[in-house]
């Protein structure tokens, strides 16, 4: 005699009502005050895993980490897909100081934007000098400083800052390679240069170096079309945030209670907003119980549905599966209860 399962439409409505959950984690909105949106996470396992080993949220504070050192990020222009960032070791119009230089990974997913201006400060000018000796005595050699750049250095050498030190105005270089050269680095050991300046904008006053925008600006790009994966903006649509997970960094969207699914967060507002019919918070939450009562019967029931002759050969991966979806929804109810007795 077959098997009859009556339960089968509750276990279709149940697989349809519950996306399948993974590993919970929250990724947070803001890192300090700057907003995070991806493709940039708070940790592992959001935003963009291209991204997650340069930029870093630590303490509410975001940075960029490249091979030269560690930076502090200013600002996020998520419309022009633009980051800022700061070098604590960079001089300008308020402070002079030795640094090491600027770099970035050649695998990093960034490019400088052309808004930048590098300014190489108190420089050798000896015959031994590789950004004097490329321009004058090597007529191939690309020039390293750019000559229609003199009136920066003119205004940037104004600065008390650096007036005070009494440096000849042929110690500075407004550098030529905008990307810093084929290997997207500035040495400034190699360049016999004590310092640099960097910045992206004059604030429409070109000639009062105190108010031009100091910092870099690097442009990043979503993927080789640079297009806003359509998974993400449904994720982001029902408040959650974009992320990965697994061997293949699978897309995920984490919702707000922190529960990890394959799509979107509408059913985390359906699924909180069914327990509001009962009024005291503890019927709240021995509704959340049932439903997941309900959910793990209706998992442990798919190993009894009747398998052909192909399927069998698979049944031990089902019943693997199946723990991993009973635990998952085991642990999101625990999740689910620990925030309604908090609350209580």
């Amino acid at each position: 005699m077959k098997q009859t399962h009556s339960c089968f439409p509750l276990l279709y409505f149940m697989m349809i009502s519950l996306p399948f959950l993974v590993s919970s984690q929250t990724c947070q909105r803001f890192c300090g005050k700057l907003p995070l949106k991806y493709p940039f996470g708070s940790s592992s396992g959001c935003g963009d895993p291209r991204f997650q080993n340069y930029v870093n949220c630590n303490q509410d504070k975001l940075s960029l980490t490249t091979h030269t050192g560690c930076y502090p990020v200013t600002d996020i222009d998520y419309s022009n897909q633009v980051i800022y960032v700061s070098d604590p070791s960079m001089s300008t119009c308020a402070c002079t100081q030795p640094s090491k230089g600027f770099g970035l990974n050649w695998d990093a997913p960034f490019s400088f934007h052309s808004d930048n201006v590098f300014t190489l400060l108190d420089c050798s000018v000896d015959s031994s000098s590789p950004i004097y000796n490329n321009n004058n005595n090597n007529s191939s050699a690309v020039p390293l400083c750019d000559k229609n750049g003199a009136p920066i250095c003119s205004f940037l050498y104004s600065c008390r800052a650096i007036s005070i030190i009494n440096l000849p105005i042929s110690t500075c270089c407004v550098y030529t390679p905008v990307d810093l050269g084929p290997a997207f680095d500035m040495d400034l050991k190699k360049l016999q240069c004590s310092s640099y300046s960097g910045f992206y904008s004059f604030s429409g006053q070109e000639d009062n170096p105190e108010n031009w925008k100091y910092g870099i600006a690097l442009k990043y790009k979503f993927n080789v079309y640079n297009d806003y994966p359509s998974s993400c903006v449904t994720c982001e649509r029902s408040n959650g945030a974009c992320g990965y997970a697994g061997d293949y960094n699978s897309f995920i969207c984490n919702c707000p209670s922190g529960v990890n699914t394959t799509t979107d967060c509408y059913f985390e507002t359906s699924f909180n907003n069914a327990p509001r019919l009962l009024q005291h918070p503890w019927q709240q939450i021995s509704g959340n119980w049932l439903i997941c009562i309900m959910a793990w019967i209706m998992i442990w029931q798919l190993n009894n549905f009747p398998l052909g002759e192909s399927s069998r050969t698979k049944k031990r991966d089902r019943i693997e599966l199946k723990k991993k979806k009973f635990i998952s929804t085991l642990l999101w109810c625990f999740k689910i209860t620990r925030q309604k007795i908090i609350t209580l």
